[in-house]
C-alpha cells in the first residue's frame, strides 16, 4: 500500500541567455546526462525527471506552479550548472510549496589543465553560480536542504535519495488521513493534541469514529474471508498449538482475523492509511485487536495506542521514509530498565509492534491483558532484530511541533524472556541511558515513539525541515549542558519567528 512507481523528483538546472546558444545547449545536455545517472542510482527511489534550463523569471515561476499542481512531483532538485542571476527565481521560489534540494555539483570532475579556456570556465561556473543562488534561499528564508559534491559519487547519490525518502514521506503526509477509534487514554497528556495545528502545520487530518462503526464491517465479514486469512496466518507464523484448528482457542483466532479484515475494509473505505484506538473503548469488539495492527503495520500504516495520533502519523511518515529498505519499523513504547551494564531499555506494548522488526518467525500467541476487561488478544510474539535504529517522538507544544530522535543500538536479551507474552525490543540508547533519559524528558519526549532499523537520523532530519518541525537529536555526540541550551535557544527562536 506504499508505492514510489509513480511518485518522482524534477531535476532543473538553471543559467542565463547572457553566454550563447550553445553553453545552453550543453548545459541542457550535461542535465540529462545528470538526471540519468541519478535516476538510476539504487539509491534513488523514485523517478527523476530533467527540467529544460531555466533561463527567466516567467518560466521559472510557471515550472515551479506546475510542480504545485502536480500528483506526482514530490519536490525539485535545484542545480546552476552556470551562473543564474538569482532575483529570476524570486517570484517563483516564493510560489513553490514542494519541497527543493540545492545541489553543488559541476559537471567535470577534474580541471582539464592543459586546455582549459574562457569558453570552459563560462560554461561551468557552479562554483559560483551556486552561491548566487545559495544567497537567495537564505535572504528568503527558505528550508532546503544543500548537498555537495561530485554528481557520480556514491555518497551524494545515498544523500540525495535519504532526502528523497523524506520528500516522500511529506507527499504522503499531505494527503494523509489518520482514523480514531475512540478518543485518548483517559487523563494522559502527552496524547493529546490540537487536530487544527496539526492540519495547518503538518497537513494530515484526524477523524474520528465511533467503534461501532468498525463492529459493523467486522459484522459483514464472511466465513470464507475468515478462513482464508487464518490459513494466511498458519503459513506465516508459528501458531501455538491452542490456536490451531484442533484447540481449544481456535475460535479467539477466528474473531482476531474477523477484526483484521473488518478494520482493513475500514481503512481502505475511508482512505485512511493510519490509525488509532484504545483499550477503554471496544464497545462491542469481543479483544483489543493485536495481530491485526501488528500486520496492518507491516503492511505500511501507522498506528498510535491509546488514541495518539501524532505517534499514529510520525510511524505512517517512518513506514514510507524506510519503504524498500531493510531493518523495518515499528510504533514503539518504553516499557521498563534493565540498569546494569550502563542500562539498557526495554521497549514493548500491550500487543501492538510490526513484525517488520522481528529477529525470526514471529510466534502467534494468545494470552491474558490485565486491562481493559475484554476476552484474550491474538497476536504476535518475537525480539527485534540487533542493529542500529532511531527511536523518534513527536510533542506538540504551545506554538510548535517537535520531533525528538534518538540513536539507538538494539540488543539480544541478556536472557530468555519466556514469560514475557508481547513482542518486544532491548535497546542501549546512545551516549548512555543516563544522559539520554534526561535529555528525552528534558526535551518533553513521549513514551510512545516509531522505532526505525530502517532509517537513520538524517531521515527523520530532512522531514522535519519540510514539515517546519523543531528537531532534536540525541546521540553520541550529546552533552546534557549543549542540548539544555539547545533548548533555550530554540525555545527564544520558535518564539521570535511565529510571535508566540
Amino acid at each position: 500500500m506504499i508505492d514510489f512507481n509513480s511518485l518522482e523528483v524534477w531535476f532543473v538546472p538553471g543559467s542565463q541567455h547572457l553566454y550563447g546558444s550553445e553553453t545552453l545547449r550543453q548545459v541542457d545536455e550535461h542535465a540529462g546526462i545528470i538526471a540519468r545517472a541519478l535516476g538510476e542510482s539504487s539509491e534513488i527511489p523514485v523517478k527523476v525527471i530533467c527540467k529544460p534550463v531555466m533561463t527567466g523569471t516567467d518560466s521559472i515561476r510557471q515550472l515551479c506552479l506546475d510542480a504545485n499542481t502536480s500528483n506526482n512531483c514530490i519536490g525539485l532538485i535545484l542545480w546552476m550548472h552556470t551562473f543564474s542571476p538569482a532575483r529570476m527565481w524570486i517570484a517563483g521560489l516564493r510560489s513553490l510549496d514542494r519541497p527543493f534540494l540545492h545541489l553543488h555539483t559541476q559537471f567535470n570532475r577534474e580541471l582539464p589543465w592543459s586546455t582549459i579556456d574562457m569558453d570552459f570556465m563560462n560554461l561551468n561556473q557552479s562554483a559560483h553560480g551556486d552561491r548566487e543562488f545559495g544567497f537567495i534561499g537564505t535572504r528568503m528564508r527558505l528550508n532546503r536542504k544543500i548537498v555537495v559534491g561530485h554528481w557520480e559519487d556514491t555518497v551524494l547519490h545515498s544523500e540525495i535519495g535519504c532526502w528523497i525518502r523524506a520528500a516522500c514521506a511529506w507527499h504522503d503526509a499531505r494527503h494523509l488521513k489518520i482514523a480514531r477509534f475512540g478518543d485518548n487514554m483517559r487523563n494522559v497528556a502527552v496524547t493529546e493534541g490540537n487536530k487544527v495545528s496539526a492540519e495547518i502545520d503538518l497537513r494530515y487530518s484526524i477523524n474520528g469514529y465511533g467503534v461501532g462503526d468498525l463492529v459493523q464491517r467486522i459484522q459483514r465479514v464472511s466465513d470464507s474471508e475468515v478462513k482464508d486469512l487464518v490459513g494466511v496466518y498458519g503459513d506465516s507464523y508459528s501458531v501455538v498449538d491452542p490456536l490451531r484448528t484442533s484447540g481449544d482457542r481456535h475460535a479467539s483466532m477466528r474473531t482476531a482475523a474477523k477484526i483484521e479484515l473488518g478494520l482493513r475494509s475500514f481503512l481502505k473505505e475511508t482512505g485512511s492509511h493510519a490509525f488509532t484506538d484504545t483499550f477503554e473503548d471496544l464497545h462491542g469488539l469481543c479483544q483489543l485487536p493485536g495481530v491485526a495492527v501488528q500486520r496492518l503495520m507491516f503492511d505500511g500504516y501507522g498506528f498510535g495506542a491509546e488514541g495518539d495520533w501524532k505517534t499514529a502519523a510520525l510511524v505512517r511518515a517512518v513506514k514510507v521514509m524506510s519503504h524498500g529498505l531493510k531493518g523495518g519499523s515499528s510504533f514503539m513504547e518504553d516499557y521498563t530498565y534493565h540498569l546494569r551494564n550502563g542500562g539498557q531499555v526495554l521497549g514493548a506494548h500491550m500487543l501492538e509492534v510490526c513484525p517488520s522488526i522481528a529477529a525470526g518467525k514471529p510466534s502467534l500467541e494468545i494470552h491474558p491483558l490485565s486491562i481493559g476487561g475484554k476476552d484474550d488478544p491474538v497476536r504476535l510474539v518475537f525480539t527485534a532484530a540487533p542493529g542500529k535504529a532511531v527511536n523518534a517522538s513527536v510533542i506538540e507544544l504551545e506554538n510548535r511541533f517537535r520531533l525528538i530522535v534518538n540513536q539507538v543500538n538494539l540488543i539480544p536479551p541478556e536472557h530468555p524472556l519466556p514469560k514475557l507474552p508481547v513482542a518486544r525490543a532491548m535497546w542501549i540508547p546512545e551516549p548512555n541511558l543516563k544522559v539520554a533519559a534526561t535529555a528525552w524528558i528534558n526535551a518533553g519526549g513521549a513514551h510512545h515513539t516509531a522505532l526505525s532499523p530502517a532509517l537513520t537520523a538524517q531521515h527523520l532530519e530532512n522531514f522535519a525541515a519540510m514539515a517546519g518541525m523543531e528537531y532534536l537529536l540525541i546521540d553520541n555526540n550529546t552533552t546534557l549542558r549543549d542540548f539544555s541550551k539547545e533548548l533555550r535557544w530554540n525555545d527564544l527562536y520558535y518564539h521570535h519567528a511565529r510571535g508566540c
